[in-house]
């Protein structure tokens, strides 16, 4: 085997090398804690959640609910009125005047 028959025969097994690098750097960095956090923010999951932040989402939350029972209440109401007017008067309830 001459010069002409190792130049490509180095040149696959240096590819080869580099592939197997390449691969070996990735799992290395996936496994670091860079990694960890990168996969969790990617999940949309986060390591430390900020309690203030906790506190106001469930004030909020809160919020949200009190005026959703308000609404309903006034949705009733509405509906109330509604059929009373739709109803009508009858003579016997006009009063006198």
């Amino acid at each position: 085997m001459g010069p002409e028959g190792l130049i490509p025969l180095f040149g696959m097994v240096t590819g080869i090398i580099t592939t197997g690098l390449f691969f070996w750097g990735i799992v290395q960095v996936a496994r670091s804690p860079v990694g960890q956090a990168l996969g969790r923010r990617l999940q949309g999951r986060y390591a430390q959640v900020d309690p203030e932040l906790v506190a106001e989402v469930a004030a909020l939350r809160d919020q949200v609910d009190s005026l959703q029972q308000q609404l309903m209440e006034t949705q009733e109401r509405v509906d109330f009125t509604e059929r009373l007017l739709a109803r009508g008067r009858q003579p016997d309830q006009i009063s006198p005047g």
